[in-house]
């Protein structure tokens, strides 16, 4: 069930460069025989093949990513198709790239309207192409964030015509929200125009928080000089953590079921709710993993707490936060859920209980009990961590980064702020309108869970 990943933007591509190279580490790392036996290990290794990259059996050659790869500007791109080529692992395939000389001026108009509707048979060619390299195509992962331009504009523009052209395959968007304090100063136009339009087209958005990335590198990771490679590792963790291959049925026979649309089907049973939001345990730097050894019960544990305190990282949780907690309103503190993917690699995952995770107060109390938590074991480690876990969920955490934008950008747009300068490339105040009331939709929507 091979997957096509779009990489939009500056952001998109880079993001794009660094997952896969994390999917060809991760299986050129030889796991002992007494953690998968060798047999085992090549299916794994086959099925992340098949599944991120593309090699034609009647060349020799290296693995190419299935990837589209879209830029207003040369230079991002150029370097990491340069950087692929150099590790000597994979490569990215020729003539599935488009680049201009000229960006989008983080006006995500021009991206949208200009840039977008320009490149639109171009781009779609390009997706044509690899989607005709796959036997069976599963989806598509689309890498980019909502601040800028090109990833925001033409990223959601791309979106729509995705979804027209394969109606039935799963779209999953990754979507990067800008630092609170400010990368440019209309990042919230562009989040919220951004994030509309993908909400009516894609089947989920897995949103990544900038702000809570930059925790974990600083306090986690003790790094100190912060880098966009820095943010963007913290992110590919999380991605290919969830996204490698793993089994739904504690993998007595290690069959690989955690495709696009079986996460979709589970994560997402209804189209109000769409926001996915990952948690993992642990993240700690390379000296700090020597001396360290965890169990599964701590790690779970933790985990959980994060889930219910809304906690971006271990460190720091809440633990004051109970489920039924309830505040002077009468609504409930701890962050409700409407589904969970808990995933577990390592030393004994497939014996791990889970049942914590299965609690009915987790949850939304419509949801039934049997649709709530899907869980995935993989018995190989995962990124030198003995043993570790993810976990993806639809719950109420992204909407408190979402109001704030919403309000700001209202703020703005109130007094129309910059709205002539997306006025002048073919959007409308009513786009502005329609595009506050769907992410008002939301917020509700999440708030009520």
């Amino acid at each position: 069930m091979s997957v096509i990943t779009l990489q939009l933007g500056q952001c998109g591509n880079q993001i794009g460069g660094q997952l896969f190279q994390t999917f060809m580490d991760d299986i050129l790392t030889k796991p002992s025989q007494t953690q998968v036996p060798p047999d085992k290990n090549e299916t794994y290794k086959d099925e992340v093949l098949s599944r991120f990259f593309y090699k034609d059996q009647m060349k020799e050659g290296l693995p190419e990513a299935r990837a589209v790869m879209v830029d207003m500007e040369p230079k991002v791109i150029a370097q990491i198709c340069c950087d692929a080529k150099k590790s000597g692992q994979w490569v990215y395939p020729a003539k599935q790239q488009l680049c201009q000389q000229k960006g989008s001026g983080n006006n995500w108009a021009h991206g949208y309207c200009i840039h977008g509707q320009g490149q639109e048979v171009k781009v779609m060619e390009m997706v044509q192409r690899e989607a005709e390299k796959c036997d069976n195509l599963s989806g598509f992962l689309s890498l980019m964030s909502v601040a800028g331009g090109t990833g925001s504009g033409v990223g959601a523009y791309i979106t729509e015509c995705i979804k027209d052209e394969f109606p039935h395959a799963f779209l999953l968007n990754q979507v990067v929200l800008p630092y609170s304090m400010g990368e440019v100063i209309v990042q919230n136009y562009n989040a919220v125009l951004t994030l509309s339009h993908l909400y009516r087209n894609a089947d989920a958005l897995i949103v990544m928080e900038n702000d809570h990335i930059q925790k974990i590198c600083s306090q986690l990771l003790d790094l100190k000089k912060i880098s966009f490679r820095d943010i963007n590792n913290v992110i590919t963790h999380k991605l290919a953590s969830v996204l490698q291959p793993v089994c739904v049925d504690k993998y007595p026979g290690y069959s690989c079921q955690n495709t696009l649309g079986e996460l979709m089907e589970h994560l997402v049973p209804h189209s109000d709710y769409k926001l996915l939001t990952v948690k993992n345990i642990p993240q700690m730097s390379e000296a700090a993993m020597t001396f360290s050894s965890y169990q599964w019960h701590g790690l779970l544990k933790h985990l959980r707490q994060m889930l219910i305190a809304d906690a971006a990282m271990e460190e720091g949780i809440n633990w004051q936060v109970k489920l039924g907690d309830e505040t002077p309103r009468g609504s409930s503190r701890h962050n409700r859920s409407l589904a969970n993917f808990l995933v577990l690699r390592g030393k004994d995952a497939g014996s791990v209980d889970t049942s914590m995770f299965a609690d009915p107060t987790l949850y939304a109390p419509w949801v039934p009990s049997g649709a709530c938590l899907l869980t995935g074991a993989q018995p190989r480690l995962f990124s030198n961590y003995e043993k570790s876990a993810s976990l993806v969920s639809n719950s109420r955490t992204p909407v408190q980064t979402l109001d704030r934008i919403v309000d700001k950008a209202w703020s703005m747009f109130s007094s129309r702020a910059y709205v002539h300068q997306y006025v002048k490339h073919g959007l409308a105040e009513e786009d502005f309108l329609d595009s506050f009331v769907t992410l008002e939709q939301v917020i509700a929507s999440y708030n009520n869970l």
